[in-house]
């Protein structure tokens, strides 16, 4: 997981990287971290972090606070808070929406200065609208988890489009993978822009459970973890998974303990009400903070999950994920052995709960194989190529 350099040229700012023709030149070294939901706040906090020990670079952390309770929740373990907040969010408010009112609120903070870079994380519409106002302003863009593909534009949605048009916006782009690079390099992304780093998720999880002492139910049961919340599940496929769910708890009685951390959604909280309260072994939670996700995530046998962040944990955690949905932009996770490929079949579903539940040698076989992700250094290795991409390159003397 090499760095490489950027080298300067027509076409580039001072920063080394693309910009618009006439853009504003970076005149200091602030970096413009965006942040609007939990996930983004979780896995760019090891950047901010590493952003300022570099020495190098000045971090602001912006948040549009897309998810605001959550998010500052899920900044506080890292004694985190946003510098600047657009404030977005309104009851009820579409992805157009916020999209928009993330292009209109973010633009003064693009000029007079401008920040030499603006770096976002993933595929939510904070990252979208972002780094389509950076490329508005000429600012660089620098892409944390740039290259994850499903290969369906409609799945996960609207997750897929937003990645694939953050890519072109792009100045910088961070990998997790090799399978990630290659998948940009298909697309004509110049090879020099990639940067093969690994999931700040990694970081994160090492980050947080460093020093915090491992939690049991210690009464002989196995917990499962359950958290489906995805957009394309709402109706029918939810409630498909939920009655295999509910299957596993009848069948399994005390043997079993299911924890299901319920998205306030009413497309979700209400299938789960209907299919599982009052069962004696599940318990049915208000969303957890991530320290406290984690404690239960690492103390469960397995989890069923149609959430991306999850399919990372699952092998930095060592517990197996069962995917609920019908394709997935992290391969990896499947080709390394923590994941199985389930949908919201119950058939599927209840077929591979029992193979983990009540056979021993297929789970161990489960839980020996590497981590896909990466060492845990992403963050660190980001700073590193975002200081040097801010060192202008003498050009070559001509013949």
């Amino acid at each position: 997981m090499t760095d490489q350099r950027v080298p300067s040229g027509p076409g580039t700012g001072a920063s080394g990287v693309a910009s618009r023709p006439g853009a504003p030149e970076p005149v200091d070294r602030r970096v413009l971290v965006v942040v609007g939901t939990r996930p983004e706040a979780i896995k760019l906090a090891p950047v901010v972090e590493a952003l300022r020990a570099s020495g190098t670079l000045t971090p602001v952390l912006l948040a549009t606070s897309q998810h605001r309770e959550m998010l500052r929740q899920a900044l506080a373990p890292f004694d985190l808070a946003p510098d600047l907040d657009l404030d977005v969010m309104t009851q009820g408010q579409s992805p157009t929406a916020v999209a928009s009112r993330v292009l209109s609120r973010l633009e003064p903070h693009l000029k007079d200065p401008a920040p030499a870079f603006v770096v976002v994380q993933g595929d939510t519409t904070t990252a979208l609208a972002a780094a389509w106002a950076a490329f508005y302003a000429g600012v660089p863009v620098a892409h944390v988890e740039a290259g994850l593909r499903s290969g369906r534009l409609d799945a996960p949605f609207p997750e897929e489009f937003n990645r694939r048009s953050i890519s072109v916006a792009t100045s910088l782009h961070f990998a997790p993978t090799a399978l990630s690079r290659e998948n940009l390099l298909s697309e004509g992304v110049d090879p020099a822009r990639v940067h093969v780093v690994g999931n700040t998720i990694v970081d994160a999880v090492q980050r947080i459970l460093r020093d915090r002492p491992r939690t049991g139910r210690g009464d002989g049961s196995s917990t499962i973890l359950v958290t489906l919340h995805r957009r394309e599940s709402f109706g029918e496929p939810l409630e498909r998974a939920l009655g295999a769910v509910r299957t596993i708890a009848r069948e399994m009685g005390e043997r079993v303990r299911i924890v299901f951390p319920v998205h306030p959604n009413p497309n979700v909280s209400g299938p789960a009400l209907a299919f599982l309260q009052g069962l004696p072994n599940v318990d049915l939670v208000a969303p957890m903070d991530y320290p406290e996700f984690l404690d239960t995530f690492r103390s469960s046998r397995f989890v069923l999950s149609d959430s991306g962040g999850v399919q990372e944990e699952s092998p930095t955690l060592r517990v197996p994920v069962l995917v609920a949905r019908e394709t997935t932009e992290r391969p990896e996770v499947l080709d390394s052995g923590w994941g199985t490929l389930v949908g919201t079949d119950p058939e599927r579903i209840l077929e591979e709960s029992r193979r983990l539940l009540l056979d021993e040698e297929a789970y161990q076989a489960r839980r020996a194989g590497p981590n896909p992700f990466g060492d845990g250094r992403a963050a660190e290795r980001i700073a590193a190529a975002l200081a040097a991409a801010c060192v202008p390159v003498a050009p070559v003397p001509s013949a």
